[in-house]
């Protein structure tokens, strides 16, 4: 099978960052698929597994973790799907990614994949969507409803980001919350909007007075989804007492956690991998998955594609890893198809 990969571990716009190799078709195990890739996304997670280290691997390494496809044969043990499936899944860290013609991924964390949505579109979601549900409403804590009657606040910081995109989508339509998002540039405020924000603050200015200015109490929810070390003065300041902090990034200088001690907030981490890697209810995101699926049938929510960088070839996806980087970039990048 065709395939793109790394030995190196080297800057995006070096020319060995990433070449097309050709592997063994894999195969699947008994709870396994075996999945014809027909797009993929391009997530934070790929370039920071990719950053340069001094490191040298013995055989190609293919990245990757977020796939739409065609289930290509199925494991003996597998009973929901069958060959000529079409399915979408953000696979596990430990296992070869994505970024292949054919990939095995356990069966619990796929879903079905929505219809309506091409392959490129349905790539761009499930990664995302698994972070943003799996933080709002199992490690924050807020309430899946819709009454109209809370008074509470979410602040999403980098609203116009993969899992941003996607939270301010979930918790606008599924949840009673004044939903603050932030962005800095005109685009992506007016992206932020559009996605259902009821506000949207620059996080190029000290975000405490921005966001008192509209909920003065201070908010009981915050999604960090990036650059959580600048920010995290800011964000105890325009907490709610007895608030939720969640993050999701890699702050590089311990935080201060003992400053949230007087208001008694509470601290959640989210790693979308941790339930493959542990074997902890990976059936979960199955679940997840297919009510996205209905969601999105249900015009309730959408893709967050925006970019199609063309077909999976290790120069789009140098070229896609760049893109990443720069940290600016609005929604999700996809490459669909091989050449």
């Amino acid at each position: 099978m065709r395939a793109v990969a790394l030995t190196k571990y080297l800057p995006s716009d070096h020319p060995e960052a990433f070449v097309d190799v050709e592997l063994p078709d894999p195969t699947p195990g008994p709870g396994d698929l075996l999945v014809r890739v027909r797009a993929v996304s391009v997530n934070p997670v790929d370039v920071k597994v990719r950053a340069p280290k001094d490191k040298v691997e013995s055989s190609p390494r293919v990245l990757g973790w977020d796939a739409a496809g065609v289930v290509e044969a199925v494991g003996k043990d597998v009973k929901r799907f069958r060959p000529g499936d079409e399915v979408f899944y953000a696979g596990s860290i430990a296992k070869p990614g994505t970024d292949s013609e054919l990939h095995v991924v356990d069966a619990r964390i796929v879903g079905r994949k929505p219809k309506g949505l091409t392959f490129a579109q349905a790539a761009a979601m499930p990664l995302t969507s698994i972070t943003a549900w799996e933080l709002l409403f199992e490690r924050l804590g807020v309430p899946q409803q819709k009454t109209g009657t809370s008074k509470d606040a979410l602040l999403v910081v980098g609203g116009a980001g993969g899992v941003g995109s996607m939270a301010i989508q979930i918790a606008s339509k599924l949840t009673d919350l004044t939903v603050i998002a932030t962005a800095s540039r005109p685009e992506t405020v007016e992206w932020c909007k559009s996605l259902g924000a009821h506000h949207v603050v620059d996080h190029r200015q000290p975000l405490a007075e921005q966001v008192k200015a509209l909920v003065p109490g201070g908010v009981r929810y915050v999604m960090a989804l990036t650059a959580t070390e600048q920010h995290f003065a800011q964000l105890v300041e325009l907490m709610a007492p007895f608030g939720h902090l969640g993050i999701i990034d890699d702050p590089q200088t311990p935080l201060d956690v003992n400053a949230m001690k007087r208001k008694s907030l509470a601290l959640h981490w989210e790693l979308m991998f941790t339930r493959a890697l542990y074997d902890a209810d990976p059936l979960s995101q199955q679940r997840l998955l297919d009510t996205v699926a209905d969601l999105v049938e249900a015009g309730t929510l959408r893709t967050t594609m925006t970019q199609d960088f063309g077909p999976l070839t290790a120069a789009n996806l140098r070229r896609a890893h760049a893109a990443v980087e720069t940290g600016r970039t609005l929604g999700k990048i996809v490459l669909s198809g091989f050449p």
